[in-house]
């Protein structure tokens, strides 16, 4: 028996809740939706417990599966364009630009400011359901799907996959230590049931350079990533994007005209691509108009462990901020051009 009714009197009756979720589940859209189900079984309360039982969310929802964007898109809609910060939902067809003619090459070629370079996205199998729809077997069909896809790359993408169910110890502290290791630690995520049958189903793809990556059944179906030190951000996104089209010729996944690629969070719909640098900018960081110069240039700065972290000895993780309305070339063209000003100001450069 659904235990909606329960999850919908407590966030009624509490004023902790600030989530965009609590803010747009009104009693009108709650009657709409509170019945409906997904042709795979998904419920507004698969989509809602997380915020639910966090009530410090931010977004506080989760998608029990594709479907669910426009199975409850009353609630969904405004959530997005609220997030996205768009008055329409409309998202461009892909374009990965002319990867063999980019406009930028290292941001940083004096190698002084930026550790590191990393773009990935985030990709579901469009015939399964999200982590609260999808039953062991089917998270295990996947996994052996999306397996013999990745084991039959081949030059700079060949590499080894290693399942997170029966992994040694041995290899769990190699890929600890080299920072390739997810784990079952976001309450969130628990919560949306992001980790039901852990950790069966779930593995991590590397090539042999370690610089192309792929998580299988970590938040998303796929989270597809190219890394390396340095800050030379064409190669990276060159090699993403031969990845992906790699992947694209075996696996179909899921997209939608007005969203773009759909993933299990709806911070992340759109291109569902992130593209950060980890760069050394005390001076900048410093300065009072720090987030004002973010903000113009619609990037966004984390600490290097992830969000809501702070900085070490001045180095941020400065990423592209908009993900939903934009191609995903502009979206790489709008953090280039935020993390060249950050590095021009670094080194003396006057505010504009």
């Amino acid at each position: 028996m659904s235990d909606l009714p329960q999850l919908w009197k407590k966030l009624r009756a509490t004023k902790e809740s600030k989530s965009l979720m609590s803010k747009y589940l009104t009693p009108e859209i709650y009657e709409k939706l509170k019945d409906k189900k997904t042709k795979l079984g998904g419920t507004l309360t698969d989509c809602i417990r997380s915020g639910v039982e966090n009530l410090d969310s931010g977004v506080g929802i989760y998608a029990s599966d594709p479907a669910a964007y426009q199975e409850f898109s009353e609630l969904f809609d405004p959530i997005i364009k609220d997030y996205h910060k768009v008055e329409a939902l409309y998202h461009p067809p892909t374009d990965f630009g002319n990867v063999e003619q980019l406009n930028f090459g290292d941001l940083d070629p004096s190698g002084e400011l930026i550790v590191s370079t990393r773009v990935r996205v985030g990709r579901s199998h469009d015939s399964y359901g999200f982590p609260p729809t999808l039953n062991k077997e089917q998270r295990v069909n996947m996994e052996r799907n999306t397996r013999d896809v990745l084991e039959k790359l081949t030059g700079e993408l060949k590499g080894t996959y290693y399942p997170l169910d029966g992994m040694t110890p041995e290899t769990q502290k190699k890929l600890m230590d080299d920072h390739f290791l997810f784990n079952d630690s976001d309450r969130f995520l628990k919560a949306a049931g992001g980790y039901n049958d852990w950790p069966v189903g779930r593995g991590i793809f590397f090539n042999d350079n370690k610089t192309f990556l792929v998580w299988v059944n970590e938040e998303d179906h796929l989270r597809i990533i190219s890394m390396q030190k340095g800050g030379d951000l064409a190669a990276v996104y060159k090699r993403l994007v031969s990845g992906i089209q790699e992947l694209e010729k075996k696996l179909q996944f899921a997209r939608l005209p007005n969203l773009g690629y759909l993933t299990f969070c709806p911070s992340n719909l759109g291109t569902a691509l992130r593209a950060s640098v980890h760069v050394k900018i005390p001076k900048v960081a410093a300065m009072p108009e720090f987030k004002t110069i973010c903000d113009e240039y619609s990037i966004q700065a984390r600490g290097i462990h992830g969000e809501h972290t702070e900085s070490l000895g001045g180095v941020y993780d400065i990423s592209n901020k908009r993900r939903l309305g934009l191609t995903e070339i502009q979206a790489i063209e709008e953090m280039r051009r935020g993390v060249e000003e950050l590095i021009r100001l670094e080194k003396g450069g006057e505010l504009k």
